[in-house]
């Protein structure tokens, strides 16, 4: 390496989704579908529905608000963020009872 030169480094999926300083040891997929197996062994023979929201709700809410802290409460950031438009995320924000700000 030449003098002066610092090597790059990359981050994989699973150290982007980790909490700072903290190392996770497999991608959210893995830990959404850990969780759902988890879930069905604990539900045993008893029937389920509404999983699908069930599941999408207790990921998009913690989502939203990691990223509306990210952006200091700016609704435009945050969508922009997100992929999604200004007036989907309002909806979103006061479906989970979020006041669209940095703070809960």
């Amino acid at each position: 390496m030449k003098e002066g030169h610092t090597e790059k480094t990359t981050q994989t999926e699973s150290e982007v989704l980790s909490a700072p300083g903290e190392t996770r040891r497999e991608p959210l997929r893995e830990s959404v579908r850990l969780a759902v197996e988890c879930y069905f062994e604990h539900l045993g023979s008893h029937d389920t529905c509404g999983l699908y929201n069930m599941v999408l709700g207790e990921v998009e809410a913690p989502l939203l608000e990691a990223v509306m802290r990210h952006t200091n409460g700016n609704q435009s950031h945050a969508a922009t963020v997100l992929g999604i438009n200004r007036g989907t995320l309002r909806t979103k924000l006061k479906r989970y009872g979020l006041n669209g700000t940095s703070e809960r």
